[in-house]
């Protein structure tokens, strides 16, 4: 490549660099805005919905997240409980920060009793708003309650009114599939997860570490 080529390779390069800079100050400049405008502090309530993998997932993300700021937190399985999972196994390790409960006995097509669902959901129910009524308590998870409410095994509009009688400051999370649109309506922040790819389609199990 001779000199020439070079120096105009360079000057295109920083030409390049100049307009990324430019269109960066820019957008700088509105994020910033956005920051400044987004100025209330107060607990929201985050819905993890849809078909796609990942709800419980970014759900005990954020659990480790608010250990990590030094909340305490609350963590309330439905339908789930039947086995003992990885992120059940790893946060009993801090009984301290910790409250875990797992009241659950197997998803609905192994239970096959919706009485017995239902007893058991009323009961994680319970657990829940004593975490909630709990000021102490920073974030809670009720992990699979879309589920519960899905089958009706709880009503809904009883949930909601819990759920906004908490305290200010309480951070809340819910994950499962079938989010109701009423809880969807009250929530600050809704996620639905969508299928691309599952290794399950591929013939490949539910494997530790990635699904359990």
């Amino acid at each position: 490549m001779n000199q020439q080529n070079t120096g105009d390779i360079d000057e295109q390069t920083a030409a390049l660099n100049e307009r990324h800079r430019v269109r960066m100050e820019r957008k700088k400049a509105i994020i910033d805005a956005k920051i400044a405008s987004a100025d209330k502090q107060i607990g929201i309530i985050i819905v993890n919905t849809g078909n796609g993998k990942g709800k419980s997932s970014s759900g005990f993300g954020m659990v480790i997240r608010a250990m990590g700021h030094g909340m305490k937190v609350g963590v309330v399985q439905f339908i789930k409980g039947a086995m003992q999972t990885g992120e059940e196994r790893f946060l009993r390790r801090f009984p301290e920060e910790v409250s875990f409960h797992s009241m659950g006995e197997g998803y609905t097509w192994e239970t096959q009793n919706r009485e017995r669902d239902i007893e058991k959901a009323l009961q994680a129910w319970e657990q829940a708003k004593r975490f909630l009524a709990d000021p102490e308590i920073g974030l809670v998870l009720f992990d699979e309650l879309n589920i519960a409410l899905k089958y009706r095994y709880l009503d809904v509009e009883t949930v909601i009114n819990d759920l906004l009688a908490r305290p200010a400051m309480q951070h809340v999370v819910i994950t499962g599939r079938g989010a109701p649109p009423e809880l969807i309506a009250i929530a600050d922040t809704v996620t639905e997860m969508e299928v691309v790819k599952h290794a399950f389609k591929a013939g490949i199990g539910a494997q530790a570490g990635t699904e359990w």
